[in-house]
C-alpha cells in the first residue's frame, strides 16, 4: 500500500490462520519492506492531485506506473519474507480522489492496476476495497477500524487506536457502547505541504520534528486553522486531501504570511495534536494506541501527550504490529477476510448499511479455487511472535 503521503510503497507480510471454533484470527509478522517511489513518479502523482486539473491520459499513466511499482515491490516481499511462498497479495492502492459532498461520500478513487500485481507474482490479488463500503452508504473509511476492533476488543477502559498518516484517524472502543471511528484531520499534511512549500522542494517532511521543536506555536493562526468546519462534523466522517493541501494552507495564513517557518510548522504540528486529542476526549478515551508515520515525530508525539493530559498515549507496538506497518497489515487481513467470503467493514465505523464483503479478486496464473467461508467470522485478532528467522 500507500498512503495519503504517497511517499513510498510498503509491503508486509503475514501468516494468517483462523480457528472458527475460538473465533481468533492468529497473525504471525514475517516483516516489512519499503520502497520510495521513483522520483518522477511521485512528481507526476503530486501534480495529478487535487486541486491540480488531471487529463484521463495521466490517470491512465498513472494507474499503470503504481501498478507496476506495487507489483516490484510485492516480487521482493515474496522473495524476502515469504521465501516464494506466497498465496495471495492484497493490494490498497493509492489513494488519489474521495469525493465527500455535504458530509457523504459518493465516491473514492484508488490508482495501482492489480492485473501487474498478478503479472508480477502470479498470485490472486485482491484490491479496490473502499469502494464497497461507499456503495452500501458508509464512508470507505477507516477501514482499518474492524481491524482495531478486533485487537482493542476486551481490553480495559476505552481503548482506541490513533494512525498518524497524511490524514490522522481513530478507532474508539467503549465498553457498554458501539464503536466509533473516523478521520480527526489532518495528520502530516498540512506538515509536509508546508516543509515542501519552505525549503522550495528539498525536502519533504520534518525529519525527526527538528522545525516544529526549533518553533513556537502561533496561538492566532493556530485559532484561525482550528474554524475549519470539518473539524465540527458528526462521526463517521472521512477527509482527505482534496482538502487540506498545499492550497488550503496557503488561503488560511492571511496575515500570517511572514511568520518564521519553524514557528508556522510548530503551529500546524500542534493542529494536528489539538484536533486528535479535541475528537477523542469526548469519547473517554483511556489509552491511546498510535500507528503510522507521524509516530515517528517525536515533537508531534510530544504535543499529543500534552494534548491528551494524562490519557496514556502508546504505540501499536505494544500490540504486536509495528507502527509503521500496522495499515499495511490490516488491509493483508482484509485480503484474507474477501478471499474466505467474509465482510471487511465494521459498518457502525464507516456508516455502511451493513457488513460487506469488499474488493475484488484478480486472478493469478492458476486457476482461482476460492476457499470455502467458514462457519463464523472471527471476532478477535491475535498477533504471535514475529515469524522471521
Amino acid at each position: 500500500m500507500s498512503g495519503t503521503s504517497y511517499d513510498a510503497v510498503d509491503a508486509a507480510a503475514c501468516d494468517l490462520d483462523h480457528r472458527p471454533e475460538d473465533g481468533v484470527l492468529r497473525l504471525t509478522p514475517l516483516g516489512m519492506v519499503s520502497e520510495p517511489y521513483p522520483a518522477d513518479l511521485r512528481t507526476d502523482l503530486a501534480q495529478a492531485l487535487p486541486p491540480a486539473p488531471t487529463a484521463l491520459a495521466d490517470v491512465c499513466r498513472l494507474d499503470t506506473r503504481i501498478g507496476r511499482a506495487f507489483g516490484r515491490l510485492a516480487v521482493r516481499a515474496d522473495r524476502e519474507l515469504c521465501r516464494g511462498r506466497a498465496e495471495l497479495v492484497a493490494s490498497h492502492g493509492q489513494t488519489v480522489y474521495h469525493w465527500v459532498a455535504d458530509g457523504q461520500v459518493h465516491g473514492t478513487l484508488q490508482l495501482g492496476e492489480p492485473a501487474w500485481i498478478a503479472e508480477a507474482t502470479g498470485h490472486p490479488v485482491v484490491s479496490g476495497f473502499r469502494t464497497r463500503d461507499v456503495a452500501a452508504g458508509g464512508q470507505g473509511a477507516p477501514l482499518v477500524s474492524l481491524i482495531d476492533l478486533m485487537l482493542l476488543r476486551g481490553r480495559p477502559g476505552v481503548p482506541a487506536a490513533l494512525n498518524i498518516g497524511g490524514i490522522a484517524n481513530v478507532t474508539v472502543v467503549p465498553p457498554q457502547a458501539d464503536p466509533v471511528a473516523f478521520d480527526t484531520g489532518p495528520g502530516n499534511a498540512l506538515i509536509d505541504a508546508a516543509v515542501h512549500e519552505l525549503s522550495g522542494g528539498r525536502l519533504a517532511f520534518d525529519e525527526d520534528g527538528a522545525l516544529a521543536a526549533a518553533g513556537r506555536v502561533h496561538e492566532g493562526l493556530l485559532r484561525r486553522l482550528l474554524t475549519e468546519p470539518y473539524y465540527r462534523l458528526p462521526a463517521p466522517r472521512t477527509t482527505g486531501k482534496e482538502l487540506f493541501h498545499q492550497g488550503y494552507l496557503r488561503s488560511h495564513l492571511g496575515e500570517f504570511r511572514q511568520l518564521p517557518p519553524q514557528d508556522l510548522v510548530a503551529t500546524l504540528t500542534r493542529l494536528t495534536a489539538r484536533t486528535v486529542a479535541d475528537a477523542l476526549r469526548p469519547l473517554g478515551a483511556t489509552e491511546v494506541f498510535a500507528s503510522g508515520g507521524g509516530v515517528r515525530n517525536p515533537t508531534l508525539t510530544a504535543m499529543l501527550r500534552a494534548e491528551l493530559a494524562g490519557t496514556r498515549l502508546r504505540t501499536s507496538e505494544e500490540l504486536g504490529l509495528p507502527a509503521a506497518a500496522k495499515e499495511a497489515y490490516a488491509f493483508a487481513v482484509l485480503g484474507y477476510l474477501t478471499l474466505h467470503g467474509l465482510p471487511g467493514n465494521a459498518p457502525g465505523c464507516t456508516g455502511a448499511a451493513g457488513p460487506r464483503l469488499l474488493g475484488s479478486i484478480t486472478p493469478g496464473r492458476r486457476p482461482l479455487r476460492l476457499p470455502a467461508p467458514p462457519p463464523t467470522a472471527p471476532h478477535s485478532l491475535s498477533v504471535q511472535a514475529d515469524g522471521r528467522c
